[in-house]
């Protein structure tokens, strides 16, 4: 846990606030931390540029191609960046624990941040790959990608899904499952990079699919943070609140610096468009 711990900040896949300044989310609402999973590919510029990469692709290519050449990008990046290539050892040697490899029939994946450890776990355990697109059509995929095509009947098969991050698990729910199961297949277990802890687990059980976690965004990962002295007793202190009482914390923390929410009303568009949705949305019962 300590060497994924250090590689989470050190990619800032998990960043951290100052105190006193907590980050915006897109829902309006603020909180003391950030996590971008996919970084864990080995920084957020490499991360950033596969993504654009797959974007290029999804617009320019056809989803047989996408599939071989995103694999491509992934298995080069395995072989020459020791960040990445830590990351997926580790998830590959939880699965092997977690999971009888003779039992899994298939990996898949969803478009687009799954990608990124999907195909390169499924070519480490040769397993052929299903690569899913947002409109739930998919493509199977040769363990070493050399034969890539359009899929119609899993013929109800295992499968082992791989994802960077689990919320609430809806895109499960919305989209990878159904594909799954449109294809007369069976997702069974999900093994990802980051949990963020916020019920999703329980959500998959529900389901009857077991949950493979690297690294849980909970009080532990917190504490560790501290041990290794990535963060202060400040911060460490922040980071527990919230997870006790996210609302709360954040509703408590507005009121005791109104400053805040009149400095990001005034500050960038991105920044001033989440404050103003915070207070339509009157999350915090601020009067400005």
């Amino acid at each position: 846990m300590e060497k994924i711990t250090s590689l989470l900040f050190k990619t800032n896949a998990f960043k951290i606030c100052e105190p006193n300044k907590p980050f915006w989310y897109t829902s309006g609402k603020i909180g003391p931390y950030f996590i971008n999973a996919q970084y864990l590919y080995g920084s957020e510029k490499e991360s950033n540029d596969l993504l654009d990469f797959i974007n290029s692709q999804l617009e320019n290519e056809t989803k047989e191609n996408i599939a071989k050449n995103v694999f491509e990008k992934v298995k080069t990046q395995y072989e020459t960046n020791e960040i990445y290539k830590v990351v997926v050892d580790e998830l590959v040697e939880s699965i092997k624990e977690n999971i009888d490899i003779d039992e899994i029939d298939f990996i898949s994946g969803g478009e687009r941040r799954d990608w990124f450890f999907s195909m390169i776990i499924a070519y480490l355990l040769n397993k052929p790959h299903i690569t899913i697109f947002k409109d739930v059509t998919a493509v199977e995929s040769t363990p070493d990608f050399t034969t890539n095509t359009m899929k119609s009947n899993l013929d109800n098969k295992n499968v082992l899904h791989i994802a960077d991050l689990l919320n609430q698990a809806s895109s499960y729910i919305r989209a990878w499952i159904p594909a799954i199961e449109n294809l007369g297949g069976k997702l069974k277990w999900t093994a990802l990079a980051v949990d963020r802890m916020q019920g999703g687990t329980e959500v998959l059980e529900k389901e009857n699919i077991k949950t493979i976690t690297l690294i849980k965004i909970d009080e532990k990962l917190f504490e560790k943070a501290k041990e290794l002295g990535i963060i202060n007793q400040e911060q460490l202190e922040m980071l527990l609140n919230f997870k006790k009482d996210p609302d709360g914390t954040m509703k408590k923390f507005v009121h005791e610096n109104p400053q805040f929410i009149k400095d990001s009303l005034n500050s960038d568009e991105k920044t001033a468009k989440r404050a103003q949705l915070c207070l339509d949305s009157n999350f915090y019962d601020i009067k400005i």
